[in-house]
C-alpha cells in the first residue's frame, strides 16, 4: 500500500497535467500535504472521512487543531523536513476527540521544490488486526462446534439417565433427602440447557440464503429491542439508502444484530443511553475466503455504537472468544456466535474504542460478490 502511494506521487511529479486531487482521491487511505508549519494544503477523500471534515474545512487549517500537540505525527514531519528523506513509523497509536482511537502506520516524504512540504499518509492497521482476530474467532467457533457436537451425543444421554434415577429416588426418599434429589434434577436440567445453547454452533445444517436488505433487518432488530430490553434507550439511525442487498439468511442476521444491540444496551448508561445504527459503503476492503484462492469485497458496513464506558482492556483481545463475559449470569457465547455467523456469511466483525463508548462494525459482501459455493447458495 505504501508503494502505491509512492508510485502515484512519482507520476504526479512527472506529469504536471495530471489533476493532483484526482490522484489523491484514488488512493484508498488518508493522505494529505502539509507545510512546515503544519498547515494543511491538500487532502484526499479518505482524509476527509478520517478527520470527519470537508476539504474546505481542512485546507488552510493547522494539523495541530486536529491532533494532540504531542502526537508522533509532528515529530515525524519535523524529522522528514530536517533530513529531506522519507520516513515511516509503524504501530502508532493515534487518539483524539475528533478521530477516536486508531493504530496506524505513518508514512511521510518531502514534497515540493524546496522540500518545505510533507506528504503524509495514514495506513490503518486496525482493519488488518480485526481480520486476523476474525480468523481466530472462526477457529474458536469451530472448536465450540466440535465441543457442542460431542456434548450433545456424550453428555445429554447420561444426564437423562441421572435425572430419571433421581426422580425414582425422590418417590421413596425421606423428606430431608428430597431436597438433594431435586437439586440433582435441577442441575441436570441446567447442563442440558447449556448444551442446547451451544448447539447453535454446530455446522450440520446450512440455512437457506437470499438477497436481503440490511435495513429491513435493522428495522426489525430496533423494534424488537425498543419493545423489550432497550425500552429506555434512544436509537439514532444513520443509513445509506442506496446500499445493495447482501446474500444472507435473514433470521441469522437478525440474531447477529440483536446480540450486538443487546450488548450495546447493556453497556449504555441508565440515563441518556444511546445506540447509533449506521450503514455505509466502504471502498477497498476485501478478505480471502478460507480454503480458496478467491477474494470477496466487503463494501457493506454496519456499525452498532453505544455511549457506554467501553470494553475493559483485559478483554479486548478475547472479546469474541467463547465463554468470555463480564455479566454475572452471562454464558459468554453471544459474541462468539456473532463472529461465527458473520464469518459463515463471508464477512467479519470487529470493534473499536471511541472517545465515548464502543462501536462494533460488521463488514459484509454484496450478494453479487459472493461466489457460487454450497455454503453461499441462494435460497427462497
Amino acid at each position: 500500500m505504501v508503494g502505491s502511494a509512492t508510485g502515484a506521487l512519482r507520476r504526479l511529479r512527472r506529469n504536471a497535467s495530471l489533476d493532483p486531487s484526482a490522484i489523491l482521491n484514488a488512493l484508498p487511505f488518508p493522505l494529505l500535504i502539509v507545510d512546515c508549519d503544519y498547515t494543511i494544503r491538500l487532502v484526499n477523500i479518505e482524509a476527509q472521512q478520517f478527520f470527519d471534515a470537508s476539504d474546505s474545512a481542512l485546507i488552510g487549517r493547522e494539523l495541530t487543531t486536529l491532533l494532540p500537540a504531542d502526537s508522533p505525527v509532528f515529530q515525524l514531519i519535523d524529522m522528514v523536513l530536517a533530513r529531506s528523506a522519507s520516513l515511516s513509523d509503524y504501530g502508532v497509536d493515534l487518539e483524539s476527540p475528533r478521530i477516536g482511537r486508531h493504530v496506524v502506520t505513518l508514512t511521510a516524504a518531502p514534497f515540493g521544490d524546496g522540500n518545505d512540504r510533507v506528504v503524509l499518509s495514514f495506513h490503518l492497521i486496525s482493519m488488518a488486526r480485526h481480520i486476523e482476530h476474525q480468523l481466530t474467532h472462526r477457529g474458536a467457533a469451530r472448536s465450540v462446534s466440535a465441543m457442542a457436537s460431542m456434548l450433545a451425543h456424550e453428555v445429554k444421554n447420561p444426564l437423562s439417565g441421572i435425572r430419571g434415577a433421581a426422580q425414582l429416588l425422590e418417590q421413596t426418599a425421606a423428606d430431608q433427602d428430597r431436597e438433594l434429589t431435586r437439586l440433582i434434577c435441577d442441575e441436570a436440567d441446567r447442563i442440558v440447557s447449556m448444551v442446547n445453547r451451544m448447539e447453535v454452533f454446530t455446522d450440520e445444517a446450512v440455512p437457506e440464503r437470499a438477497a436481503v436488505n440490511i435495513h429491513t433487518v435493522l428495522d426489525r432488530v430496533r423494534k424488537l429491542a425498543q419493545n423489550g430490553f432497550a425500552r429506555p434507550i434512544r436509537f439514532v439511525e444513520r443509513y445509506d439508502p442506496s446500499l445493495p442487498p447482501v446474500l444472507a439468511n435473514h433470521d441469522q442476521l437478525v440474531q447477529v444484530f440483536l446480540n450486538l444491540v443487546k450488548n450495546a444496551a447493556e453497556a449504555a448508561p441508565g440515563e441518556g443511553g444511546e445506540i447509533v445504527l449506521t450503514t455505509s459503503y466502504q471502498r477497498g476492503v476485501s478478505i480471502a475466503l478460507p480454503g480458496t484462492g478467491a477474494r470477496v469485497h466487503l463494501p457493506i458496513a454496519v456499525t452498532v455504537a453505544d455511549n457506554g464506558e467501553g470494553v475493559a482492556e483485559e478483554l479486548r483481545d478475547h472479546l469474541f472468544d467463547p465463554f468470555v463475559t463480564t455479566k454475572q449470569n452471562g454464558s459468554g457465547l453471544g459474541l462468539a456466535l456473532v463472529a461465527k455467523i458473520v464469518g459463515d456469511h463471508g464477512g467479519f466483525v470487529g470493534f473499536e474504542e471511541r472517545p465515548h463508548g464502543t462501536a462494533f462494525k460488521v463488514s459484509l459482501p454484496m450478494a453479487s460478490e459472493l461466489p457460487a459455493q454450497n455454503h453461499f447458495r441462494e435460497g427462497a
